[in-house]
């Protein structure tokens, strides 16, 4: 007699527990093998198809279904049993005998007439006629094909529903989906610069750490520059992305015949240039740097050639102007924004006189050593400025309103006029005039204010002056960029007896012919005077 699973009609072989095919369980309490499509019960009771069983109903297994006892007359038979002699299967259900919802007892031990599997033992063989015809044995899967999860008995079927998540990376193994940590970096002298953050050499072309992933500094984010007789210090602030200022100091000398001009002969020099972007503009801090640039560039050439100062100044920022004029035409215009566009302030100081220009809002101030007469030599162009100007509201009132700092005068191809306001100034007594943005002033805004804050010692220390009112503006939140410069003062000396010409000759500082601190001329170059 062949031997079928009552469920998927597989063939199984008497030995077997559960059908290879389908995981049905082959084996009741009575010990035999469950033929295909037997019935009981009343007559006309159709055979319905066994249950898949669950791990309560497999015999022999922990939580397997005790021996149930027969149906009554014209009751149908639980699903999957089979009727007839002695050693037929009993029920296999996942009901159990008693309440309904009852389990019933783990038996001990097989039951009377069934082979226990573990001891290797065959089962009884059912009678011949109990087995019906069946259909032939599909051919088994090859080794290659086999099902995944096959234990050689059956196949493993995964619960249905349950989901099974990935296990987690090992540390140290190849699943980790991280990138290793990086190890303390080592700074190799003269290999390039290293991260302001993890110190690693590895900053890329759009400078940020490859290593950390941190923005670099700018070279623009903070600028410091000092010659002889100028100084200047700039500083992105803390609000801002970028330095949007720019500035631009030099020193050279006057021509041995600019007679009629202001200073003696061969006499020192300084230019001082600062210069804010418009922060509302297309490229502000590309209008800044190439109006401070040109500004100091076109002063130097002047002055060199002994051209008056108040006029080299008026003509320095009118070509400026024209420099930023022409950034427009030269790169991409945002459609929300105006055209490129900055303010500039600028100091000459030759001999003991100085000449002021300016357009916007950037300003000049003069600082005595004793700091009794400070003012401010400049007057904005500005919307606070023109309301006091005119008499409708007063300076504190003005520059309280929102509308103050609403310029009215700019360098770019969208000003109406471009008016440079000059101003020629010979300081009474040892001191310092200082240029600077509003990112400065913006915190001190009357003369008297910020001279309180202008250390003491700024016309002989001039470069830590100015760092120290950089720092004093970012330390009260740095909204804006800020930029100064310093330039100190003396008044004229005295002059020499009459006899002793060679005296008062040798009293004029020596200086080169130019020192620059431009990218358009480099530094240590020579200028034919």
């Amino acid at each position: 007699m062949t031997l079928s699973c009552p469920n998927c009609a597989q063939p199984v072989a008497d030995t077997d527990r559960f059908c290879e095919g389908c995981g049905t369980a082959l084996r009741s309490a009575g010990g035999a093998a469950v033929p295909t499509g037997t019935t009981f019960g009343g007559a006309g009771a159709a055979a319905a198809p066994a249950p898949v069983p669950t791990a309560d109903t497999a015999f022999g297994g922990a939580g397997a279904a005790a021996q149930a006892p027969g149906p009554t007359a014209g009751t149908a038979a639980p699903t999957g049993t089979a009727s007839g002699a002695a050693g037929s299967a009993t029920p296999v259900s996942s009901v159990g005998v008693g309440a309904l919802g009852a389990i019933p007892p783990r038996p001990v031990s097989p039951p009377p007439g069934v082979a226990d599997p573990r001891s290797g033992t065959p089962a009884p063989t059912p009678p011949p006629a109990a087995a019906p015809a069946t259909p032939a044995a599909p051919a088994p899967l090859p080794a290659a094909q086999a099902t995944s999860g096959s234990t050689g008995d059956f196949v493993l079927a995964a619960p249905t529903g349950v989901l099974v998540s990935e296990p987690e990376p090992q540390p140290g193994t190849d699943d980790e989906d991280h990138a290793p940590t990086e190890p303390n970096p080592v700074i190799t002298p003269g290999a390039g610069p290293h991260c302001v953050g993890c110190k690693a050499q590895r900053i890329d072309a759009d400078g940020y750490c490859e290593a950390c992933g941190r923005a670099q500094p700018r070279p623009r984010d903070h600028q410091e520059r000092a010659l002889a007789g100028v100084t200047g210090v700039s500083d992105r602030g803390h609000r801002h992305h970028r330095n949007e200022d720019a500035f631009a100091v030099a020193a050279t000398s006057r021509p041995s015949g600019a007679s009629g001009a202001p200073g003696a002969p061969g006499a020192p020099a300084v230019v001082a240039v600062v210069c804010d972007g418009v922060s509302s503009a297309t490229r502000p801090d590309e209008a800044s740097q190439a109006a401070a640039d040109t500004a100091s560039e076109y002063l130097l050439e002047s002055l060199e050639s002994g051209a008056d100062p108040g006029a080299a100044m008026h003509d320095a920022i009118m070509a400026a102007a024209k420099r930023v004029e022409d950034l427009a035409a030269e790169g991409p215009q945002e459609p929300s924004r105006n055209s490129p566009a900055c303010t500039i302030v600028s100091a000459v100081a030759v001999g003991d006189e100085v000449t002021v220009g300016w357009v916007g809002d950037s300003r000049g101030y003069w600082f005595p050593d004793d700091r009794s007469g400070a003012r401010r030599l400049t007057v904005d162009d500005s919307w606070a400025a023109r309301m006091v100007e005119a008499g409708l509201m007063g300076e504190a009132e003005a520059y309280a309103d929102p509308r103050a700092h609403a310029i009215t005068g700019w360098l770019g191809a969208d000003a109406i006029e471009v008016e440079p306001h000059t101003l020629r100034f010979t300081p009474p007594a040892p001191g310092v005039v200082l240029i600077c943005t509003d990112g400065l002033w913006n915190y001190w805004e009357s003369a008297a204010d910020l001279a309180a804050v202008v250390p003491a010692d700024a016309r002989t220390r001039p470069l830590e002056a100015a760092r120290e009112l950089v720092r004093l503006a970012c330390e009260r939140g740095g909204h804006d960029n800020i930029t100064v410069a310093v330039l100190p003062c003396l008044p004229p000396p005295p002059a020499p007896p009459a006899e002793h010409p060679a005296t008062a000759a040798s009293s004029v500082p020596s200086y080169t012919p130019t020192e620059l601190s431009l990218p358009v001329v480099g530094a240590g170059e020579k200028r034919e005077s």
